[in-house]
């Protein structure tokens, strides 16, 4: 029998604040401030995302394993494109290479690599 269950997944950056909020309004996901610097994002019960500040960050190069990716998220999104054009309005890139049609790789504001992809 198990003796822990999942909690959290936690994302390094150097200002967890910005990045918490850039993740916020991209999912929609409420966010909570916890003592230390912490930030972190999920309904109460649920698997939240929590991000904590490291000094001296350095982003993960991607598709190069360089500095590998050190995390990834996906997003379901109804309308690609329209999803796409939000996530660059709050701050996110387009990934330089693309590896799928129904997919986008975009890279958030301190370049950790996410996915949106098709629903349909």
């Amino acid at each position: 029998m198990a003796q822990a269950t999942w909690l959290a997944v936690n994302i390094d950056c150097p200002d967890p604040k910005t990045l918490a909020e850039f993740y916020r309004d991209l999912s929609g996901l409420p966010m909570q401030v916890w003592d230390g610097g912490f930030y972190s994002l999920g309904d109460e019960g649920s698997i939240n995302i929590y991000f904590q500040p490291v000094e001296g960050f350095r982003p993960p190069t991607w598709p190069s394993q360089e500095r590998g990716q050190q995390m990834h998220l996906d997003f379901h999104v109804d309308d690609l494109d329209a999803a796409v054009a939000e996530a660059e309005r709050l701050g996110a890139t387009q990934a330089a290479e693309q590896t799928g049609e129904r997919w986008r790789v975009m890279l958030d504001p301190v370049g950790h690599p996410f996915c949106l992809a098709a629903s349909s």
